[in-house]
């Protein structure tokens, strides 16, 4: 046959119908959740309340809830039951499912009672992790994701905002609070009325803790400055805000004069990697007005301000210098229904898109969101930085998947 010949062949089976080629839409997976109740004392947050949980039994899923987890955010039993949760009445029964999800990281004494190859879902906590905790997720083949660590398509961190947004606004109604005479404050109300001199608010940093704050300061009515190192973040706040506040680099001699007449101090200096830094020294603190007060919400990175220390919801201050400090970790568990509300929201999307996917390997694959929040993936550690602060060995999170 000549090549003339042939040409016209493959012509006219080109025109030939085709058999259809479907795409091929990734198998479902049903997931088994597990939720047990958080123990420390100052963790009242559940990572999904009943609302969600009704959306997870209805797309196919098994929601598995230690009794009690819900009461700290005032969600009973019942509420869950209601919404098609499993309620058990034994730790040990919720950590056989195949995903746990929890607000805190789990204890040693938790990781004891994981199964191997388990998923699990919650919080990092850098600072306050010992070496075993890492040490006993690899030996039990965990794949371990932090939630505050996962990217949305605008590689933001949906967790870390929303916990700022509520540490913001939360950070000035608890410094109104103690202003007050009930609280053995100056009984100074929050903001200002006419022919009265307004709250001034000195508020240490510029990024979504610093702007909620002075979102709701201004809103309260006092007189607000903001103090960042940033000069991108102290155009952008006075952008957003939608009026001029007096803003600063961070320069001793500047920051030292305004905490000599400022009322309250908001501690929003945020740090990507290890402690925050200290901004305001002991000196600054002796110079400060009497009953005034501190809000030091870095204290979850060790605080900005040298006369803070630790302090607990149950003794949430403390006086130095005459000086109120508030340095309570976790403000967002204060208002924990609100917390919980807002940490569901992000949570469950992100479970849902799980079992769409056809289970988490091909999860982790298609979106790197998730890839960035993965520190152990079965039993191998993939963060670089966890791996430096604890020498321990780690395998890029991509070498891994191209394995698979």
């Amino acid at each position: 046959m000549s090549t003339s010949d042939d040409l016209l062949k493959s012509l006219a089976q080109g025109f030939m119908p085709q058999e259809e080629m479907l795409e091929v839409a990734p198998r479902k997976s049903k997931l088994q959740i597990g939720i047990p109740k958080e123990t420390s004392i100052q963790e009242r947050r559940v990572p999904v309340v009943p609302d969600a949980v009704a959306v997870l039994v209805n797309n196919g899923h098994d929601v598995i809830l230690e009794t009690g987890a819900g009461e700290g955010s005032s969600f009973s039993d019942k509420d869950y039951s209601e919404a098609g949760a499993t309620v058990v009445y034994s730790t040990e029964e919720v950590y056989k499912a195949n995903m746990i999800l929890k607000v805190e990281p789990p204890t040693l004494q938790e990781i004891d009672l994981m199964q191997h190859g388990q998923l699990l879902i919650s919080a990092l906590q850098l600072p306050i992790q010992p070496k075993n905790f890492l040490k006993k997720l690899m030996a039990k083949k965990i794949t371990a994701i932090a939630f505050d660590y996962i990217k949305d398509p605008q590689g933001m961190l949906p967790i870390v905002s929303v916990m700022s947004e509520i540490a913001g606004n939360t950070s000035i109604l608890i410094a109104a609070e103690y202003l007050s005479s009930l609280h053995k404050g100056q009984g100074q109300m929050f903001g200002g009325i006419s022919g009265v001199s307004p709250t001034e608010v000195v508020i240490l940093g510029a990024g979504t803790v610093g702007e909620f704050a002075a979102r709701s300061a201004l809103g309260l009515g006092a007189s607000v400055k903001v103090f960042d190192n940033s000069t991108h973040k102290l155009r952008r706040l006075q952008s957003i805000l939608g009026q001029r506040v007096a803003t600063s680099v961070i320069q001793p001699k500047v920051l030292e004069k305004a905490l000599k007449t400022a009322d309250v101090v908001i501690g929003a200096i945020s740090s990507t990697v290890g402690r925050a830094p200290i901004v305001v020294t002991e000196e600054m603190v002796s110079q400060m007005k009497d009953f005034s007060v501190i809000v030091d919400v870095s204290i979850d990175k060790g605080g900005c301000i040298e006369t803070s220390e630790v302090t607990s919801h149950d003794a949430p201050i403390f006086s130095k210098y005459g000086v109120i400090h508030y340095c309570v970790p976790n403000i967002a568990s204060r208002v924990s229904r609100t917390a919980s509300f807002a940490l569901s929201n992000v949570i469950t999307p992100t479970i849902l898109d799980t079992g769409e996917y056809g289970g988490l390997e091909t999860m982790i694959k298609s979106y790197m969101g998730i890839q960035n929040g993965v520190y152990v993936y079965k039993g191998v550690l993939t963060n670089k930085y966890l791996a430096e602060t604890f020498s321990l060995p780690y395998k890029d999170i991509n070498l891994l998947l191209m394995a698979m």
